[in-house]
């Protein structure tokens, strides 16, 4: 009873220093192999367990936590960068945000001339189940382009997909109204490099505008360009 209720009492380390770091637990097990973690001056190993008060460092530094879970989904506007380094004149997401969520990441990225929901966290879990490709979570865009869009090449999209330079880009489309072929409701389930873009633009069309309006379980709602609300999400 006394063994079972000490090592209930013990804590796993991959999820502290995933909770604290701000990374996945596969990353804090990455640091853990390449033996980069020490528990009180000893190199730790996978699986391990600590007890609270031990000192934990990673290259040396030690960390310190205990950091609680944050969750915000804002309304990029375009002309602004997912980073936190400004890009020539062009400012960063970071500018929007009051400086206590300053240290939330990103889970994935819009590009600069793109707008609509992004969502930052601290929690490495929760970035990489959102953007990792076998977890297929379904975003959607609305989509306006320069020219109508062929029927010819909205079936080549839908049903057949084109190929790129990184692999075959398929994609869902629904037309916005029953008039109009420039403007379309995209869905995808993958989240490549600007992968909506070059889609259109392997065809000869331009992307005027592209706004995300769902990420996964995540809708932007009623939320304002340039702001922001926090989320739950449990």
């Amino acid at each position: 009873m006394t063994e079972q209720t000490s090592e209930s009492k013990l804590l796993r380390l991959n999820k502290y220093l995933a909770l604290n770091l701000a990374i996945s637990r596969r990353e804090a097990d990455n640091l853990i192999a390449q033996q980069n973690v020490t528990i009180n001056g000893k190199k730790a190993t996978l699986g391990a367990r600590f007890n609270d008060g031990d000192k934990i460092t990673v290259d040396g530094k030690v960390v310190k936590g205990e950091t609680i879970y944050e969750y915000i989904a804002l309304h990029k506007p375009s002309g602004y960068v997912c980073s936190r380094k400004q890009q020539g004149d062009y400012p960063t997401i970071y500018e929007l945000l009051p400086s206590t969520y300053h240290h939330l990441k990103p889970v994935g990225r819009l590009d600069r001339d793109s707008s609509g929901i992004i969502l930052l966290t601290n929690d490495g879990d929760f970035a990489y189940h959102m953007t990792h490709p076998s977890f297929y979570k379904t975003k959607i865009y609305n989509v306006r382009l320069e020219d109508s869009l062929a029927p010819l090449h909205q079936q080549m999209i839908s049903d057949y997909g084109v190929v790129l330079d990184d692999g075959p880009s398929k994609l869902q489309l629904e037309k916005m109204s029953q008039t109009d072929r420039k403007s379309w409701i995209v869905t995808m389930h993958e989240g490549r490099n600007r992968q909506i873009r070059r889609t259109f633009g392997s065809l000869g069309y331009t992307v005027k505008k592209l706004h995300r309006t769902n990420f996964g379980n995540y809708a932007l709602g009623d939320i304002k360009a340039g702001e922001f609300k926090v989320i739950n999400i449990h």
